[in-house]
C-alpha cells in the first residue's frame, strides 16, 4: 500500500500567524518543526496500518520547509519548485491513499490563514461554479487519478469545507479557529497522537472511501484580489472577463485547472 503526503504549513497545530509561514526569522522555525512532527506522525500512522511506501511532498510557499534529518526515515521526500503539479508532485496512479496534512480552508473562509494557493493573488477560485480551497482542487487532480483523499488535517474550518467533497475521508482537526490569525490549539502531542490515530482509522477503512471526481469540460474561474490583477490575467489568450475582478478561462482537465491557477500565481508576483 502506497500512501502519498502533500503537507501544508497554515493548518498545523500551534501556527496562527503569517510570520510563522514566512522563512527568515524564529517563529518560522519554530512553526517548520511543528509541520515536521505532524508529518511524522501521519507517517507513522501510515506505516502502523500497513503502508508500505510513503512519499511526502513539501506543498507550502518556497517548498523547502520540511526538516529533512527530522523527517520518519521511512518516508522519501519531495522539495522544491517549481515543479509539475506544485502541491501534490510525483503523485500517480500507483498510490493507494493521499493524506493532506497540516491544511486550511479556502480563500474567504473564516478559518487561520485561510487562502487559496496565493493570497495575495486569489479572492476565490472556481470550478463549474463551485468554491475550491487546496485540499479540493488538489483533490480532485488525485481523483482524476483514482485516487482517493483518505484524511485531511487541519483546523475546524477546512475539516467543514471540505466534508462534503470527502464525505468518508478522516478530518482530523488540531485546532478550532477563533479568526483568521487566532485558535484553540490541541496540545503539541495530542495532535500528533489525533493524526497518527486518524492515518491509521483511514487506511483501515480504505475500501470505503472513494475519489472526489470533478467530471470534465470544465470551467476555471478566478476572482481576483485587485483590478489590477484582473487587467494582468485578462491578457491571457483564452481568458474572458467576467467584470473587474472575475476572469474565466476553459480548463480540458483538472491538471490543467490547477496549471493555470499556478502560472496566474507566478504572475501575480509582477504586480505584489
Amino acid at each position: 500500500m502506497n500512501v502519498y503526503i502533500c503537507a501544508d504549513i497554515e493548518g498545523v497545530a500551534g501556527v496562527v500567524s503569517p510570520e510563522q509561514c514566512r522563512p527568515g526569522n524564529p517563529e518560522y522555525e519554530r512553526a517548520r518543526r511543528l509541520m515536521t512532527g505532524e508529518v511524522n506522525a501521519a507517517v507513522e500512522g501510515a506505516l502502523e496500518a500497513g503502508a508500505s511506501a510513503v512519499l511526502v511532498n513539501d506543498a507550502h510557499g518556497p517548498m523547502t520547509n520540511l526538516l529533512p534529518e527530522v523527517l520518519h526515515p521511512a518516508a522519501g521526500l519531495i522539495l522544491g519548485k517549481p515543479k509539475p503539479l506544485n502541491m501534490f508532485a510525483g503523485l500517480d496512479g500507483g498510490f493507494d491513499a493521499v493524506f493532506c496534512v497540516g491544511h486550511h480552508a479556502r480563500a474567504g473562509g473564516f478559518g487561520v490563514l485561510a487562502h487559496t494557493t496565493n493570497g495575495f493573488a486569489f479572492r476565490a477560485v472556481r470550478v463549474n461554479g463551485e468554491d475550491l480551497g487546496e485540499p479540493g482542487l488538489y483533490g480532485a487532480y488525485a481523483g482524476s487519478l483514482g485516487v482517493p483523499v483518505a484524511m485531511v488535517t487541519g483546523d475546524d474550518r477546512c475539516a467543514a469545507e471540505n466534508r462534503g467533497f470527502f464525505p468518508d475521508a478522516e478530518l482530523v482537526e488540531v485546532k478550532r479557529s477563533l479568526g483568521n490569525r487566532a485558535a484553540r490549539n490541541l496540545p503539541v502531542e495530542a495532535a500528533r497522537r489525533a493524526i497518527r490515530d486518524g492515518a491509521g482509522r483511514a487506511l483501515a477503512r480504505l475500501g470505503e472511501i472513494k475519489p472526489f471526481v470533478i467530471e470534465p469540460p470544465l470551467t476555471l474561474e478566478f476572482e481576483m484580489t485587485h483590478p489590477s490583477l484582473g487587467d494582468l490575467v485578462a491578457v491571457l489568450p483564452p481568458a474572458e472577463r467576467l467584470d473587474a475582478l472575475r476572469i474565466r478561462l476553459p480548463a480540458a482537465s483538472i491538471a490543467d485547472a490547477i496549471g493555470w491557477m499556478n502560472s496566474i500565481s507566478a504572475m501575480a508576483a509582477f504586480l505584489r
